[in-house]
């Protein structure tokens, strides 16, 4: 996992932005990602926050944040937190909160919550299994996502259904070796 106390914010942006790019749009594991990235209408949001109550409230102000912004502006948000949660099963648990604020803003239905950490494990799958990869970022990183726009990207992809499965099947062609060359997690450098 990235150490984020030396990084700069365009360092964990940047470190983001490579993942997404390369991982997410290069592997084809969202084939939604690619015409919101080509758009400009992902937003990188950078928490600062370093324990979880103010995670929940730079959650809240993004959850917000997003609905009330049009979608041809921002239509998804990474709310990137470096500096908590740092530890999977403290993530897990987090997730459970992250439902009680989408219920209490009464956001169910109209915006949802991907979990994404540099240490993901499947349930049912092995710490090392090249599979969790599909849910691995260089940060812990909450992706909120409009409802509507993806049940439009869905009923326009023919295979929705199928994508988990591929998505399996890539990166078990990739293997460990595949993945490394992808450079994911790895700061780039500062800006003199």
């Amino acid at each position: 996992m990235n150490e984020p106390g030396t990084a700069s914010h365009d360092q964990i942006i940047a470190s983001t932005r490579h993942w997404l790019e390369q991982a997410v749009i290069g592997l084809n594991l969202c084939p939604f990602a690619k015409g919101v990235h080509a758009k400009g209408q992902i937003r990188y949001a950078l928490s600062t926050a370093r324990d979880e109550e103010t995670l929940l409230a730079d959650l809240q102000r993004e959850l917000l944040a997003l609905c009330a912004t049009p979608a041809e502006e921002v239509d998804t948000t990474l709310l990137i937190h470096p500096w908590v949660l740092r530890d999977f099963a403290d993530f897990v648990r987090f997730l459970d909160l992250v439902e009680v604020v989408l219920r209490t803003h009464r956001l169910q239905g109209v915006l949802q919550v991907a979990s994404f950490h540099p240490d993901y494990v499947f349930a049912d799958s092995a710490a090392d299994d090249i599979t969790n990869h599909t849910n691995r970022s260089p940060f812990p990183t909450l992706h909120l996502l409009r409802e509507a726009s993806l049940d439009r990207a869905v009923a326009a992809f023919p295979d929705a259904a199928t994508i988990y499965e591929r998505n399996l099947q890539t990166l078990r062609q990739l293997g460990d070796a595949g993945w490394q060359a992808l450079r994911i997690g790895a700061l780039p450098p500062t800006k003199e």
